[in-house]
């Protein structure tokens, strides 16, 4: 398992909950990269101790090659590579539920995705500076164009009506969340509410999304990303996150060029994930389709986008 480790879709039965994390099992690699929070940000012990760790972490990956920042357009792929991955990514998870919470295994699932105009809220703790606050701000809504244009689906940012929470936090304030996650998503059982306020530091961000009943149809969504992270993890979380909560839940060891993939290669949306989002939203596919009822069409429109390339 590489160091960055895991994203993870985890499903509640009776309310289709979804959770994505960006997870990092296992790593804990010295480094001689110094703590330098933002000037601005006075962090308690705790927070500080994050901060060098993630900042420890970043350097670890990026000197071995991976947080690749490229669309990754050196890496070529077919259409049928295409049309696999997309059913494993979008028609898989990686967790299911059980008596005792969630274990890994992966089962096959349906197609998931939002019908209705996604409004996403992005809301920072008071610990975060202004100054990283408009930075971030930016960047997600630089981001937030991009996956509206790539899919053809609104996806705005607006604070007047949300249906798509982004919390960026500090770890005290992480840790006092559950009030906000409560008045989102009121069915999430307390286990699944310690899964943000209890986050292990090896998981870096994640996600949550409900959809009514078993539609497979998005209607609300709940983010958490770290205020420690520095800036290429911070940019990868958001990246992972708000794409994850749009309908690919799975990582595949063979997707490449791709950020749904153990390896961490790359930290951003490569140009293959784009062609993943545009298969997902689609008019031809529908959400609740089985692998099964989706297989047909989706290898037709792999070899559509790739120009009939097998």
């Amino acid at each position: 398992m590489t160091p960055r480790g895991k994203v993870r879709f985890l499903f509640l039965t009776a309310s289709m909950v979804l959770l994505a994390a960006c997870d990092m099992t296992g790593i804990d690699r010295p480094s001689s990269v110094p703590f330098a929070p933002p000037v601005a940000l006075a962090p308690t012990p705790k927070s500080a101790a994050a901060f060098a760790y993630y900042a420890q972490v970043q350097a670890a990956l990026t000197r071995e090659g991976l947080l690749r920042r490229d669309i990754g357009a050196d890496v070529p792929f077919t259409a049928d590579m295409l049309a696999e991955n997309f059913l494993r990514v979008a028609l898989f998870d990686e967790y299911r539920r059980d008596t005792g919470g969630f274990v890994q295994v992966e089962t096959e699932s349906r197609l998931r995705r939002w019908e209705v105009p996604i409004r996403i809220a992005v809301r920072f703790g008071d610990a975060v500076p202004l100054d990283r606050q408009t930075a971030d701000l930016a960047d997600i809504a630089s981001f937030v164009a991009r996956l509206s244009a790539v899919t053809g689906h609104s996806i705005t940012l607006d604070n007047s009506a949300p249906n798509y929470w982004i919390h960026i936090v500090s770890e005290d304030e992480r840790e006092a969340l559950a009030p906000k996650v409560h008045a989102v998503i009121p069915s999430l059982a307390p286990g699944d509410v310690a899964g943000i306020t209890a986050m292990p530091r090896t998981t870096y961000c994640l996600v949550y999304a409900l959809s009514e009943g078993n539609s497979g149809a998005y209607t609300r969504a709940f983010a958490v990303i770290r205020a420690e992270h520095p800036d290429l993890l911070r940019l990868s979380c958001i990246h992972e996150e708000i794409t994850q909560g749009l309908g690919l839940p799975n990582d595949s060891p063979r997707a490449r060029p791709s950020i749904f993939n153990d390896d961490e290669e790359f930290a951003l949306l490569t140009a293959h994930d784009e062609m993943l989002l545009r298969i997902l939203y689609s008019p031809e596919l529908r959400p609740g389709m089985s692998p099964a009822e989706a297989r047909t069409i989706v290898f037709s429109l792999a070899r559509r986008l790739l120009g009939g390339d097998s």
